[in-house]
This record gives C-alpha cells, sequence and structure tokens, in this order.
C-alpha cells in the first residue's frame, strides 16, 4: 500500500538487538516509512561484562541494567517471548500475555540478534543441579546461594555436610568462568569474617577446564599463564584437561569419574544459538546463522542476523567476527545503516570492524588485557583500564553514575550479606543422581515424595550388624512416602545402582495433594502399608 511504513522487527535484547533498535530508531524519528520494534522477554537490557560483580555485591543488583524503552526511543518494545517464525508469510508469533490470546506480527524486515543460550544437551542433571550464568537472574539465584550455604556451614555441626557447602566448584576456562570463579573466591573468603565458625583455609574454590590452561582461545601463553598463578595464588584450584560430565544435587562429576562433593555448581559452558534458530530454513553452520558481510543472512533481501546467534566473515583472515559485545555493537550500527540503505536503494557498506583488544578481571583489583597491536597488560594498570573501559561503554549517564558509586564504596565498605528470597518453594522438580549416590539418608526428615523416572534404586538399612538391602524400585515405582505420612524420620536410606532420573514432589505439595484427593492419599497410604509388611517379611 502507498505510504505505508516498512516494518523492522528485532528479535533479541542483547548488544546486538537493543543498540541496532537503538540505531534504526533514530532514523525512525526522522522518517514516516519506517517502524521499528523489538522483541525481548525483559524490559531491560543488561550490560554482561559486569555482572559477575553483581554476585560479589562490588555494585547494586540494578546498576547493571538499563531501561530498554529509553534507550530505543522511537521504537516500540514487545516484552514476550516469540514462539515461532514464519519466513515465508512474514509474520512472527509472540507468547500471551495476561490474555490467552496469541499475538501475531507481520514484518518487511527481520534481524535475528538472538544470542545464546546455556546448552545442558548430553550432560546429565546440569539444567537441574547446575547454575547457569548468563543473565542478571543468574547472577542473583547465584549471589542468594552463596549466602545461604555460608550461613547454613556457620551452624553444621556435621563436618562431611560442611566441606560439601564451603566447596565451590566453575565449570568453564573462558572469560565468564575466570570471572566467576574470582568474584566467588573473593566475595566468600571476605564474607567469611563475619561468621564465627567459618575460617578462610575452609573454603575451596575450584576451577574446571578441558584445555591446557584458562583463558587459551581469549589471550595469549603469556596472560593465560599469569591468570593461573593468580588464581592459584588465591586460592582457587584449577583442575585443567577436565570436563564436567554430570551432576546431582550434591556432587559434580567428571569425565574421569571423579566426583567433588559440592552444593555449589556453577557452568558457563557449553552455550548454542537459540534452539528457536533450529526451527528455520536458513543457511547455518554449526547451529548459527550464516551472514555477508553487509549482515544480510545468505540468499536473503529481507532477514539479517548479527550477535552472538550470527557467523559474520572478519576483514581480517578467513574467520568469523568473534561473539563479543564489542563486535555486537559495531554490527548493530552496520546493519542499522545497511537497512536503511536498502530501503532507500543505496549502496550497502560492509562490516570491517577487527576489534580494540580483550579483558579480563582477576578479582581483589587485578585484570589482564591484550590491546590491539599486541600490547599486554597484567595487574593492578589491568584492573583499573578493565574498570574505565567499561564504566565508558556502560548506557546512561544514570548507569555510570551509580557503578561508580558503586565502586568507591566498595573501597570503603564490606559488600552487604543480605540474601533475598523473593521466589516461592521450588515446587515439583526433577533430579538427576549417579549411580552409588544416596537420595536420602537414613535418619534424615522426610521433605518430599520421589517419583522414579527413570534408572533403579535400592533401599537400604543400617543394622547393628551392617547393611542390608531389603529393596529395589525401578522407572514407575515411588519412594519416601512414609516419613510423609507418618511425619518421621527416615526409617532407610535409598541408594541408585544406575543414573537415576527422579521427580521430586515437595512434602507441601504432597500433604495438599492428599487433603484435596482423599482417594490418592488413601491409595498412598495402601501402598506404604504394603511396603512395610513386604520389608518386615524380608
Amino acid at each position: 500500500m502507498p505510504g505505508k511504513p516498512q516494518r523492522v522487527i528485532i528479535l533479541g535484547g542483547g548488544f546486538a538487538g537493543v543498540y541496532a533498535a537503538s540505531y534504526l530508531a533514530r532514523h525512525a524519528r526522522r522518517r514516516a516509512d519506517l517502524e521499528v520494534i523489538l522483541v525481548n522477554r525483559e524490559n531491560y537490557f543488561v550490560f554482561q561484562p559486569l555482572l559477575p560483580e553483581v554476585v560479589s555485591g562490588n555494585i547494586g543488583i540494578l546498576d547493571t541494567v538499563s531501561p530498554i524503552h529509553r534507550l530505543i526511543r522511537g521504537a516500540q518494545l514487545y516484552v514476550r517471548d516469540v514462539q515461532s517464525i514464519d519466513l515465508v508469510l512474514k509474520t512472527i508469533a509472540l507468547s500471551p500475555g495476561f490474555q490467552p490470546r496469541e499475538t501475531i506480527l507481520s514484518y518487511d524486515h527481520l534481524v535475528l540478534a538472538l544470542g545464546t543460550v546455556t546448552d545442558f544437551r548430553g550432560s546429565p542433571g546440569l539444567f537441574e543441579h547446575a547454575f547457569p550464568f548468563k543473565n542478571l537472574a543468574d547472577a542473583l539465584r547465584l549471589r542468594n546461594h552463596l549466602i545461604h550455604v555460608l550461613e547454613e556451614a556457620n551452624i553444621t555441626d556435621d563436618p562431611q555436610h560442611r566441606r560439601e557447602l564451603l566447596t565451590f566448584v566453575v565449570a568453564g576456562g573462558g572469560f565468564s568462568g575466570v570471572e566467576v570463579a574470582a568474584e566467588v573466591n573473593d566475595f566468600v573468603r571476605h564474607a567469611c569474617r563475619h561468621y564465627r565458625h567459618i575460617l578462610p583455609s575452609e573454603v575451596q574454590v575450584t576451577l574446571i577446564h578441558s584445555g591446557e590452561r584458562v583463558l587459551e582461545r581469549e589471550l595469549s601463553v603469556r596472560l593465560g599463564e599469569y591468570a593461573q598463578r593468580i588464581l592459584k595464588r588465591r586460592g582457587v584450584e584449577l583442575l585443567l584437561k577436565s570436563r564436567l560430565h554430570s551432576a546431582s544435587p550434591g556432587c559434580a562429576v567428571l569425565t574421569d569419574g571423579r566426583r567433588i562433593a559440592t552444593k555449589t555448581l556453577v557452568s558457563t559452558v557449553p552455550s548454542s544459538p537459540h534452539p528457536l534458530l533450529e526451527t528455520l530454513d536458513l543457511p547455518k553452520q554449526r547451529g548459527r546463522i550464516l551472514a555477508t558481510a553487509s549482515l544480510l543472512v545468505e540468499g536473503s533481501d529481507h532477514v539479517w542476523a548479527a550477535g552472538d546467534c550470527a557467523l559474520i566473515p572478519s576483514p581480517s583472515d578467513d574467520q568469523f567476527a568473534p561473539p563479543t559485545a564489542q563486535h555486537a555493537v559495531r554490527e548493530a550500527k552496520t546493519l542499522a545503516h545497511n537497512l536503511v540503505a536498502t530501503i532507500d536503494r543505496q549502496p550497502l557498506r560492509s562490516f570491517d570492524f577487527t576489534g580494540l583488544g580483550k579483558m579480563g578481571a582477576l578479582g581483589s583489583r587485578c585484570a589482564v588485557a591484550e590491546l590491539a597491536g599486541g600490547f599486554k597488560l597484567s595487574g593492578i594498570l589491568a584492573w583499573f583500564m578493565w574498570r574505565s573501559v567499561y564504566w565508558w561503554k556502560l548506557p546512561g549517564l544514570d548507569r555510570k553514575l551509580r557503578v561508580g558509586i558503586s565502586w568507591a564504596l566498595d573501597l570503603l565498605l564490606p559488600p552487604d550479606l543480605v540474601q533475598l528470597k523473593m521466589g516461592a518453594s521450588k515446587g515439583i522438580s526433577q533430579m538427576y543422581y549417579p549411580s552409588g549416590e544416596e537420595v536420602i539418608h537414613q535418619g534424615d526428615l522426610g521433605d518430599a515424595l520421589y517419583i522414579i523416572l527413570s534408572g533403579a534404586v535400592e533401599v537400604v538399612v543400617a543394622r547393628p550388624g551392617g547393611e542390608e538391602i531389603v529393596g529395589r524400585m525401578g522407572a514407575g515405582e515411588f519412594f519416601g512416602e512414609l516419613a510423609l505420612l507418618r511425619q518421621c524420620p527416615r526409617t532407610a536410606s535409598v541408594r541408585c545402582t544406575e543414573p537415576t532420573t527422579l521427580l521430586a514432589i515437595p512434602k507441601s505439595d504432597f500433604q495438599a495433594l492428599a487433603t484435596s484427593l482423599p482417594q490418592l492419599g488413601q491409595d498412598v497410604q495402601r501402598i506404604a502399608s504394603t511396603r512395610r509388611i513386604d520389608t518386615r517379611q524380608n
């Protein structure tokens, strides 16, 4: 239709998506033939390089986030999940809001900037028991958990449980893993001073990395080795040439069979492109969208791609542009220019940014930096540069002021050890246990009913003369109901005889079901009575 504006829909609220929307919104404010829509599941933009400092409390919880509405004036924001994309009809289906109705948006140009997601497929138990580290919610959840385990460790009398609580495991030796391990190490060791019964020497932070040294893909050998020395000097244990295989509620399992007893496992690897991209009939390599130097998807004249989900030719070699924030911002600027040029039928530019360098923080006012031209820095000077650069890159004067004040106060005041319990109970959840691990221990209080989804367990009773196996169960059976029905401690232990996946129904939820559905409660009671008779006969 004559006069109908060209609608551009951008999917993703990371660096590439928000900056592309911001650049395009500037054009939209000056012309009536352009409409810009950004779709993101949150209404805020997270400055991810500073997320580890949220965990340690060096900066405030909201200091790393900026309202997207403020950053993209002139564009429209839809705070929704993307359900599907129809490339033929040029439509986007969004998840319902308060009303249970699907929202359908049509587009003339589509920008894919969905980034990556933490992918735990193929690693049993990681989805259920590991902490991912991708967004603000992950950082806040991890910080609350760290304070929780310190509170528990301060009052427990069980030495084994104490070691489990004070052991912290981080998987991944890239920038994210190293920075998280460094901040967790600093935070926990400093926090110990406020707990009467915890010594800093009891804290064990372990970093697992599959390579020969940390930061091997990101920095030179000299800076990588320097980072290792600093981490070791500050008490971080490095498990190199090792991979995380699986996890349970009480341990991290490596591929060589070693088990690390811990209640805190942070996994910064692996990550993969957004699963929505798998549904699109677009050229891909290793799940990422293949784009040209102009940011158009190969073979398309109206679908664009930028950021971590895209493979964009690097102007300096035969490789692709690395998935970093500095590249994403420049990709967004080139994309916005070319999209408007396409509408105006003007020549397109090629993405030609080669990078300004790489930096990573090591905690305790120490960092490593490798700048353009091969210039290398380490120690406090690199740390000062790291903070200065990222402070300058923060969007908006208000964010700069907030972070600057937080950093200044960090030099004078200790971080607050406040645990924010904002969520409700965990509810029904899935759990994974490797072979040989106990699900429940005899004498523990009943806290949940467990249904076996796959695998097998054995029921073990501790007698004066030793252990006795009194029963075995497999998929489809359940256990743990006796302690809930009788309001008593566990009368037996349950141990996995093979890798087992369970569905755990918390005590409060089970009691609500039994009260609301009397027949269900009676059936469980009958099965429990039969099981007690069988146990006595055995």
